[in-house]
């Protein structure tokens, strides 16, 4: 047996069974506590975060200490991610759990990653059955004294870790970054209407776009490459729309029972990236830039280590459950990451024979569906933790399994994240250990899991950008809209090769940008997806890198904390501008509509004291989303009022309801710009009336939210930054893990800002030049364990922008130690 060596205070090593951290004497012994499994010696340092900086003499002990460090710290969390996965959470949780359990059970995540941990690589197998034996040690450590809290709770003992558990995180991810199944159903049901109307609601750019690839010209398409476009196949029925709706509705309650974040139709999620060469900055270096966007929680998603061992130095965050470094650098390449979001999962009606339900029309004939029976355990009560047996039967067919049906109506998913060769963690893995621009590729050459847009930067002065992951190519159509299940035409007849994908390296601008925007321009010769992220963050945070001759560390973070709504200033001084014409002295009275409480122009073209104020606060408002802000709180509201009249008018209030596209907001851009006439509801003859209906609606919405009190119309009041745990909601004992909601800065969603609140996840800035000044934080800390002085210790630091810097060099991590495991 050997020893897992740790440097630690005698008083710390005793309480060490309880997480409870003191900060050690000046001089501070070496302890030794002892850990089967190990080959050789392992030292575990802590900083002041409570950061963990592990060392090792070969890969298999470094990553059993990284399985055993991450258990003490996120074990509930790693149980309840792969539970999640597996379908198995109404086990702990009860009935409130099952929705979401039979979620996952249609999908099949718990088979998927099954099959996927008997065909791992080499070096991650044994990765991963290391981390498993750290974790493992860590689980056969605990007793009825020192299990977690929310174990001792529910009254369980959490059973043994395997490779495929490390998987399950992957699973979860790609299923919030790739979840655009929902809007093919929602295109489908559009198609009645006239196509200029429908383009208009469908926008794909924006004169705000910042492309990273290519141009804007007449596409030129290779030898079976088919257009961007797809038509209906069959007559859509209403019903699946609202049985959509339904599905989505339960999925949100579900979620919010379980202190999760709301999940939404749209598929793309905000992240933010960024990388500038050397000769923008005043180091000389690259400096690069990362903000995940990912819904809050308490524990944060995302854990902090450093890993040391021959022959590799590496450091950043990862999830809890998984070996390495996902984001980070190591001594040579600093990488980050946001989603590129393109469309890879398609849908198909499949056609069930009336006289056999389980058989399905294929272009060769009749095939027998898959049926998968499922057996979901669900515990009885909070103080019973027996469990009863429900079943649910999943029908696969050759496309996938069944995720929508409504009467004899059945949609089939196809989607890489249910291929269990498609690997969310092996390319990512082998980028801990690249050197350069040729290594780092190679390693993303083996990552399938949702495509992210790789941001990049090394010591040697290179940065670039790639687009890596799974895109399918389609035989006929682009997948925006439901196939025909029972004919071959949707099809994937491969994906884009690894070279064909978008990617630069060293641009003469010197700088990369991505935000979840389109990022490719016409000329790229493959299709990617009709829906991205409107480009309101991507071009604020270009015109400030632009803006800055040279920049620094601090200019980005700045930048990362920025709240300048470019939405909500397009829209505030449009409605000004239409206010004030209609408001000065002399102007014609426009009362085509009589609104209760308006602000209306009075007898005589006198304008109303209120409109005036209004008209003021319009045009002089900063723009900026801060908890203070009264005016940013009245054009959001507007804005939202506005949205909701004028596609209830163009959709009516069924299709209104299940609307959703991400540049939407190009619409209402342009809408309150140019004011065709066209799209303004019947009941309004002009654009000033309508803005003043918006003005009321939002102060009835005001009123509802906050009360009659206007002093307490502030943004801070209205949008709050909420970090749910599990449990925080049970009665009696969740005030332990609950977190005060707090007034909020920014926001993401329509007119979204560059920082967009709680959904940022950790900020990295990594600095090429010195990798000591490298700055990292979480949202919360580094432990989930509400005793424990780590479990928001940063929070501070997250609310005021301010991530510190992440230790790296010996001397940096010698100097920066204070506690241990």
């Amino acid at each position: 047996m050997r020893r897992l060596r740790i440097i630690i205070s005698a008083s710390l090593l005793l309480l060490a069974s309880t997480f409870v951290f003191r900060a050690p004497s000046a001089q501070q012994p070496t302890n030794k506590i002892p850990i089967r499994g190990l080959h050789s010696e392992v030292t575990v340092r802590r900083d002041e975060r409570g950061i963990p900086y592990i060392e090792a003499m070969n890969d298999d002990d470094l990553y059993f200490g990284q399985g055993y460090v991450t258990a003490t710290d996120r074990m509930f969390q790693m149980d309840i991610l792969r539970r999640n996965v597996r379908g198995e959470l109404a086990e702990i949780l009860g009935a409130n759990a099952l929705a979401e359990d039979k979620r996952h059970r249609t999908l099949g995540f718990a088979k998927v990653v099954d099959e996927s941990a008997q065909h791992l690589p080499p070096n991650l197998n044994q990765a991963m059955s290391a981390y498993a034996q750290g974790v493992n040690a860590y689980i056969d450590s605990l007793n009825d004294q020192n299990l977690p809290p929310e174990f001792r709770i529910l009254q369980y003992k959490p059973r043994h870790w395997t490779p495929a558990d490390s998987l399950a995180v992957g699973k979860l991810l790609a299923e919030y970054l790739s979840n655009s199944w929902q809007l093919d159903i929602m295109r489908a049901s559009l198609a009645s209407l006239p196509k200029e109307k429908r383009d208009a609601l469908l926008p794909e750019r924006s004169a705000l776009d910042v492309l990273v690839v290519g141009q804007d010209q007449a596409p030129k398409r290779s030898a079976g490459i088919v257009s961007a476009s797809s038509s209906p196949t069959t007559v859509f029925d209403k019903a699946i729309l609202s049985e959509l709706a339904s599905q989505i509705d339960s999925q949100q309650k579900s979620s919010e029972l379980l202190g999760f974040s709301n999940p939404e139709i749209e598929t793309l999620r905000a992240s933010n990236n960024w990388v500038v060469s050397g000769k923008r900055t005043i180091t000389g270096k690259p400096l690069l830039a990362n903000d995940p966007h990912i819904p809050a929680a308490a524990p944060g998603i995302w854990y902090q280590t450093e890993l040391i061992a021959p022959g590799m130095h590496v450091a950043g965050v990862t999830f809890p459950g998984a070996p390495g470094i996902v984001l980070g650098h190591n001594d040579r390449i600093a990488w980050g990451a946001t989603n590129l979001g393109p469309d890879v999962q398609d849908v198909y009606a499949e056609k069930f024979d009336k006289d056999n339900p389980t058989r399905y029309l294929t272009p060769s004939g009749w095939r027998e569906a898959e049926i998968r029976h499922e057996q979901i355990k669900v515990r009885k009560g909070f103080a019973d933790p027996s469990t009863e047996t429900q079943t649910l039967d999943v029908v696969v067919t050759r496309h996938g399994p069944i995720v929508l049906e409504k009467d004899s109506m059945r949609y089939a998913l196809r989607w890489p994240a249910l291929d269990p060769t498609t690997l969310e963690s092996a390319g990512l893995f082998e980028a801990n250990r690249a050197s350069n621009w040729k290594e780092f590729t190679e390693a993303l050459s083996h990552y399938s899991g949702p495509t992210q847009n790789f941001v990049y930067a090394d010591v040697d002065g290179h940065i670039g950008y790639y687009g890596a992951g799974r895109i399918p190519i389609r035989k006929s159509g682009d997948g925006s809209v439901p196939y025909d299940g029972s004919t071959d035409g949707g099809e994937w007849t491969g994906f884009i090769p690894f070279d064909k994908l978008p990617h630069v390296v060293d641009p003469t601008s010197g700088i990369i940008v991505t935000a979840n925007q389109r990022v490719v321009g016409d000329s790229y010769s493959y299709f990617l997806s009709h829906n991205w992220a409107m480009p309101y963050r991507a071009r604020r945070i270009y015109d400030l890198l632009s803006a800055q001759p040279k920049l620094s560390a601090d200019d980005f973070r700045r930048i990362q904390g920025d709240v300048y709504s470019i939405g909500n200033v397009t829209f505030a001084r449009a409605a000004a501008k239409t206010l004030k014409s209609v408001s000065e002295p002399g102007a014609a009275a426009t009362g085509s509509v009589s609104v209760s409480g308006a602000v209306a122009t009075g007898s005589g073209g006198v304008p109303d004291e209120r409109l005036k104020r209004l008209v003021a606060d319009l045009e002089t408002w900063d723009g900026l989303l801060v908890a203070d802000s009264h005016t940013a709180t009245i054009v959001s509201q507007m804005r939202n009022a506005f949205r909701q009249r004028i596609f209830s008018a163009a959709l009516g209030p069924d299709l209104a309801k299940s609307y959703s596209w991400s540049q939407s907001d190009v619409l209402i851009d342009r809408l309150v710009t140019e004011q065709p006439v066209e799209w303004l509801p019947k009941e309004f003859t002009n654009y000033a009336d309508l803005f003043r209906a918006s003005y009321e609606d939002a102060r009835q919405a005001l009123i509802k939210a906050a009360g009659a009190d206007e002093s307490q119309w502030t943004w801070g009041n209205l949008v709050k930054a909420r970090f749910n745990h599990i449990l925080a909601a049970a009665p009696f004992i969740g005030a332990q893990f609950a977190i005060a909601p707090f007034p909020q800065n920014g926001t993401g969603g329509s007119g979204a800002t560059v920082n967009v609140g709680s959904a940022v996840s950790m900020r990295l800035i990594a600095d090429p030049s010195d990798w000591d000044k490298t700055l990292n934080g979480l949202p919360l800390g580094e432990s989930g364990l509400p005793a424990n002085s780590h479990w928001k210790d940063q929070l501070d630091d997250w609310r005021n922008v301010a991530p510190r810097a992440f230790p790296f060099s010996k001397s940096a991590v010698d100097s920066a130690t204070k506690e241990t495991l």
